[in-house]
């Protein structure tokens, strides 16, 4: 028999309690109120091991009773993780990671006081980073891609969606998805590609006629070139309208991509609403959302995602947490990670969910585990340490979940597991 086996953990978070709910992220034991919850939302075990074949976890549990039935001596690998605590492998659900050029001239502009649509409206912002991804080969965006990729895994992301958005036009999108194709099949990380055309309106085009080439030229050939799995639109006061995203988004569906939805981010056009009229996998960012859009998004079984990064580095608001703890729900945490949210941590985007936000390390841990697997269409032991779950994993160099947002000017992770593998540290 061929097995690994990390043996002696401190900790094992294996996922969510069953009380706290399924692939839906509901609990049944809320209490309608926006205080913390009183029940333990994680299942975690003391003096615990973990027991992995080909690629799979097979068996978590007490590390005692396992290591009797799966010797540590017999196995081709064996994982001291004595005094560690042992996670799931963190999924990061939202991010921009392909990209070319440097904004970081933006980011003092911003403590300036120019806001994000004031740059934006000078050329700036994303249209800047267009300009620098059409003047980038391929093979540059696969290398810069890649270094990203590595210091996530480094940081304990085992899945990271991907997408595309600084192309806007045919070409150009398509190279982009082309680099995430390219980096995935180099790197062990799981990389979700999602196209993003409909990011911004270029230069010199009109909302109208730009979303018609969406339609018309650029979903036809992103399909044809079979790497996005999603389609996302930014729907935002003077990017995209809700009809126009709802346009893009409904072709999209007939390309047989998936929809998803930057909603409500500055004003709250509806967005939130036309994800769960369509539905979408999720819709990510919800700054302005009401509670009738949650309960709409809840209730179509649309995943909400909070971006904290984009908060600290705007120096904006945080989202309000209360409306989903009112319904038992945990929202899934993304990095966000951009020219102009940098930030590869998921460690970091945990303290952000808690000290921004006002998630418990609890919900923290499942909004970037379990949850944001849910947000990109994952099963519901993607992000898990359970029975038959993908074995990715990630042993911090820490007591305790507790730790990972607490400690957050380190890497606390210490060695990272994809399918069973040693892939980083170790």
């Amino acid at each position: 028999m061929s097995y690994t086996i990390i043996h002696d953990a401190n900790e094992v978070v294996v996922g969510p309690r069953e009380s706290t709910g399924g692939a839906a992220g509901e609990s049944t034991e809320s209490t309608s109120t926006a205080d913390p919850p009183d029940e333990p939302l994680l299942d975690t075990i003391p003096d615990a091991a973990v027991v992995i074949e080909n690629g799979t976890v097979v068996a978590t549990g007490a590390a005692d009773e396992l290591t009797r039935d799966y010797p540590i001596e017999n196995a081709d690998t064996a994982i001291d993780a004595s005094g560690r605590c042992v996670l799931p492998g963190f999924v990061d659900c939202h991010t921009h990671a392909v990209f070319a050029g440097d904004r970081s001239d933006e980011f003092e502009a911003k403590l300036r006081g120019k806001s994000y649509q004031e740059i934006l409206s000078e050329g700036g912002g994303i249209l800047r980073t267009v300009r620098a991804v059409r003047n980038a080969s391929e093979d540059e965006l696969v290398d810069r891609l890649l270094g990203h990729l590595e210091t996530m895994l480094e940081h304990g992301t085992t899945t990271v969606e991907v997408k595309s958005g600084y192309g806007l036009d045919v070409d150009t999108e398509q190279k982009l998805l082309s680099a995430i194709d390219r980096a995935a099949e180099r790197h062990p990380i799981d990389v979700v590609p999602t196209f993003m055309g409909a990011h911004a309106v270029p230069e010199n085009t009109d909302a109208d006629d730009y979303t018609d080439t969406v339609i018309e030229q650029q979903l036809p050939a992103i399909a044809d070139q079979g790497i996005a799995k999603f389609c996302d639109v930014f729907c935002e006061d003077g990017v995209f309208t809700v009809e126009q995203s709802r346009r893009i988004l409904e072709a999209g569906i007939d390309h047989g991509l998936t929809p998803k939805i930057h909603a409500d981010e500055f004003e709250n056009l509806g967005g939130a609403s036309l994800a769960a009229e369509l539905p979408a996998a999720s819709a990510d960012h919800l700054l302005q959302s009401s509670e009738d859009d949650i309960d709409a998004l809840i209730n179509a079984d649309v995943t909400p995602v909070l971006l904290p990064g984009t908060a600290f580095g705007l120096g904006g608001d945080y989202p309000d947490l209360g409306p989903y703890r009112e319904r038992g729900v945990v929202p899934a945490i993304g990095s966000d990670f951009n020219p102009n949210c940098y930030a590869q941590s998921m460690g970091f985007a945990a303290t952000l969910a808690c000290v921004g936000v006002g998630m418990t390390p609890a919900e923290a841990i499942l909004g970037i585990t379990t949850r944001g697997a849910a947000a990109i269409d994952h099963d519901e032991r993607s992000g898990t340490l359970k029975t038959d779950a993908p074995a990715d994993l990630v042993i911090l160099d820490a007591p305790s979940y507790r730790h990972l947002p607490y400690t957050y000017d380190v890497n606390l992770v210490e060695t990272v597991l994809k399918d069973g593998a040693v892939v980083s540290g170790g």
